[in-house]
C-alpha cells in the first residue's frame, strides 16, 4: 500500500473534482486502469474504492479526475472535505480498459475517467485523428473537462445529453440509430464505459448493427 499525499485538489464541475498527489517511484500502470484508494483517515481506512488514475504513466504526479455524491454519505462525499496535504492511501492497480488499437470510445457521466487518459496518451503521440469519443451526459454543465477534450478530437468529440434540450448539442439517449449516425466503420475497437444499464444497451446496440464482439473492450 502507497501513500499519497494531495498537492491540490478542486473542483472541474459542480460535482467532479480533480485531485493530484505524488507518485510513488514504483508505481506502474497503463494509461485507461484504476487502482483502489482509501483515505488516510479514522474510520476510512478501511473504505477502498476503485478510482482510475488520469495523469499519465510518465507524468511527475497523479491525478485523478472524481465524481462525488454528495448525498450518499460514502468515500466521495468525503472527499470534498480533504485539503492540501492529506493523505490517501493506494493500493493494487487493474483494470481491462488500456488501448488496444485506435477506436470509437463511449462513455457515460463518469465512465469517462478511464478514457482520458487514453486519450492525452494518443494526443501526446499525435495519433487522435482517427479516434472518436461520444460522450452521454445529463446536461451541459456535467461534460468533464469539455475544453481539453474538443482540443483534442475536435469534430471527433460528439456530445449528446438526456435532461437539457440546447442548441448545441442533441438531446436523448446514444440509442442504435445514434451509433450508426456516427459510426462509420465497424472494424475498429469501440471502448465501452458508463454506468451499468448504459453499457449494457450499447453492447446490445453495438452487436445489433454487426460490431465483432471481440472488438467491444469493457471493464471487467
Amino acid at each position: 500500500m502507497n501513500t499519497l499525499k494531495i498537492k491540490s485538489i478542486e473542483k472541474i464541475t459542480h460535482d467532479v473534482l480533480q485531485v493530484k498527489t505524488n507518485k510513488p517511484s514504483n508505481l506502474e500502470f497503463k494509461p485507461g486502469q484504476a487502482t483502489e484508494l482509501f483515505i488516510n483517515k479514522e474510520g476510512w481506512k478501511e473504505e477502498g474504492r476503485p478510482f482510475t488514475f488520469t495523469s499519465l504513466p510518465e507524468d511527475k504526479d497523479l491525478e485523478f479526475v472524481i465524481k462525488t455524491y454528495p448525498d450518499h454519505n460514502g468515500v466521495t462525499e468525503q472527499l470534498l472535505d480533504l485539503n492540501e496535504g492529506d493523505e490517501l492511501l493506494q493500493n493494487e492497480v487493474f483494470g481491462n480498459i488500456y488501448f488496444r488499437g485506435k477506436g470509437t470510445f463511449i462513455a457515460g457521466g463518469a465512465g469517462l475517467t478511464p478514457l482520458i487518459a487514453i486519450l492525452r496518451d494518443r494526443d501526446k503521440h499525435g495519433e487522435n485523428e482517427d479516434n472518436k469519443l461520444i460522450f452521454s451526459n445529463k446536461t451541459k454543465g456535467d461534460i468533464i473537462l469539455k475544453e481539453e477534450l474538443e482540443n483534442m478530437l475536435g469534430d471527433q468529440f460528439v456530445n449528446i445529453l438526456s435532461e437539457e434540450n440546447t442548441d448545441d448539442y442533441p438531446h436523448g439517449h446514444i440509442d442504435k440509430d445514434f451509433l450508426k449516425d456516427h459510426i462509420l466503420k465497424l472494424d475498429q475497437k469501440f471502448y465501452v464505459c458508463g454506468p451499468p444499464p448504459m453499457i449494457e444497451n450499447v453492447v446490445k446496440d453495438l452487436k445489433d448493427i454487426g460490431v465483432d464482439d471481440d472488438n467491444i473492450i469493457l471493464e471487467e
